[in-house]
């Protein structure tokens, strides 16, 4: 099947994971989607069952000849248990790199990277936090920082010798502050403060139940306390603060400022910890929050990194992740440039 010595590329988030089947060329040769990575909620096996279904319509798109992959991005939107199983997936990939939500300390890579191995895809795997991905997909060779902030808040830098930074960025308990649930928590504090007089106004009291229909804070927290709202839609709010600021509210503009500290924060540590303080390092930005470009966001994190790493040079990473694993695989088994510039030529069209 021309199969040779390919490789697999796992980027699997909360919510979805991509495969892709590659060529040690950089050539896409086969790819598919299904549903999301959550050991916490499932289980380990469950979670690296859903993968496996996902590899295994990934391997079938690249043995099946031309326009194969067509038909697996065809079938993209297909969750777990659309497969059957993995008795057609032999052990044939020279590595596998996969990039893995919940792979926020070393110690759950070195168990998630053991089941991983108990496929029996490859002799050679390496497990990363599913931020690397994002990280890898921004820059030209694996030296840089970025910054993630979606549902959550994470920061990464890596050096070409393997050298990384990290934090283990696990919630309030390990001093993160921010991110898209972060921030509605936040906006919702201060409205409902607002309202009943124990904080300054704001226009958060109007805005943020406005969004669900409602009159008043005491009715949104009412429906979200008593499930009338699913707690998976607090999400939403996030946008209603970013615009509340744009009007100029003070509440909203001192949060969105804040995360603009909390990204330098990171960044700045994180170049600190690599020795690139002092160099022209990429620092990348990614994520929903990040990369939907809020001019307030942009600006401050911009004049606040100048100061910390005036070399630093700011970028927003918008290629799929999935990239960034497959150029972390090509990186392992040390192809050339050309090899990452076709893979990248692929996820641009």
């Amino acid at each position: 099947m021309g199969l040779n010595g390919t490789l697999l590329a796992i980027d699997a988030g909360n919510s979805k994971t991509d495969v892709a089947v590659l060529a040690p060329d950089g050539s896409v040769l086969g790819a598919a989607r299904g549903g999301g990575f959550q050991p916490p909620v499932v289980g380990v096996d469950a979670a690296f069952d859903t993968v496996a279904e996902i590899v295994e319509r990934a391997w079938a798109a690249a043995g099946a000849g031309p326009g194969a992959e067509a038909g697996a991005h065809a079938g993209a939107g297909a969750g777990a248990g659309a497969g059957t199983g993995t008795a057609g997936l032999p052990p044939a990939f020279v590595h596998v790199a996969a990039c893995l939500a919940n792979a926020d300390l070393p110690v759950e890579e070195v168990a998630l990277k053991a089941a991983l191995e108990a496929r029996g895809w490859s002799r050679s795997v390496q497990v990363h936090n599913d931020t690397f991905a994002i990280l890898r997909a921004g820059i030209d060779e694996p030296r840089g920082v970025a910054v993630v902030c979606g549902a959550g808040i994470n920061c990464v830098g890596m050096l070409p010798d393997g050298r990384t930074a990290r934090f283990p960025a696990i919630g309030k308990i390990s001093g993160d502050w921010g991110g898209g649930g972060g921030m509605a928590d936040e906006a919702l504090w201060f409205a409902a403060r607002a309202e009943d007089g124990r904080g300054e106004p704001t226009a958060l009291a109007r805005t943020l139940p406005g969004h669900f229909g409602l009159p008043t804070m005491y009715a949104l927290i009412e429906a979200l306390h008593l499930g009338r709202i699913p707690h998976e839609r607090r999400h939403e709010l996030t946008p209603v603060l970013f615009r509340t600021s744009a009007e100029g509210d003070a509440v909203a503009q001192a949060l969105v400022d804040r995360l603009a500290d909390e990204v330098v924060a990171l960044a700045s540590v994180a170049l600190g910890r690599l020795g690139l303080l002092d160099e022209a390092a990429p620092v990348m930005l990614g994520g929903s929050v990040l990369a939907a470009r809020h001019p307030r966001l942009d600006a401050r994190i911009a004049e606040r990194l100048a100061v910390k790493a005036p070399k630093a040079v700011l970028g927003v990473v918008t290629a799929p992740p999935v990239l960034g694993a497959g150029l972390l695989a090509l990186d392992a088994v040390g192809a050339s440039g050309a090899a990452a510039a076709r893979l990248r030529d692929h996820y641009a069209s």
